[in-house]
């Protein structure tokens, strides 16, 4: 079964940490990279050429808004998840309307990370041998 390769991006080290673990621990799940910053995501979308990036919204440099509109303008194969730790209808709108293909609270990420990625990706395709 191919990996899912996603890159993660948050300003905080720590909760970059954290989404690694609890991604490391699935099965057909590869962490291509991190990044701290919107402008760093970019860059590297380009050269580790992601399945997904996993994205917060509020982050320094470049905010996960801009970044996301970007890479989906430069790759528009590229799935773009939202984490925020403002779970509101106007930081939803503006996610969809950046190209989102979804959005998590931050509260909510280990109990709804998985089904999420799940949804806008299918890991598994059936053998059709």
């Amino acid at each position: 079964m191919p990996s899912l390769r996603v890159l993660l991006v948050d300003d905080q080290a720590s909760v970059r940490k954290g989404l690694r673990m609890l991604l490391s621990a699935e099965p057909g799940i590869e962490i291509a990279g991190e990044a701290s910053n919107g402008c760093e995501a970019i860059d590297l979308v380009a050269v580790l050429t992601p399945d997904l990036v996993l994205m917060d919204v509020q982050m320094p440099v470049m905010d996960g808004i801009s970044a996301t509109r970007e890479i989906i303008r430069q790759h528009p194969e590229v799935v773009v998840v939202l984490i925020s730790l403002h779970d509101d209808e106007t930081s939803r709108a503006l996610a969809r309307e950046a190209g989102a293909s979804d959005f998590i609270a931050k509260h909510a990420v280990a109990d709804h990370l998985l089904s999420a990625l799940n949804s806008v990706i299918p890991r598994s395709q059936p053998n059709t041998d």
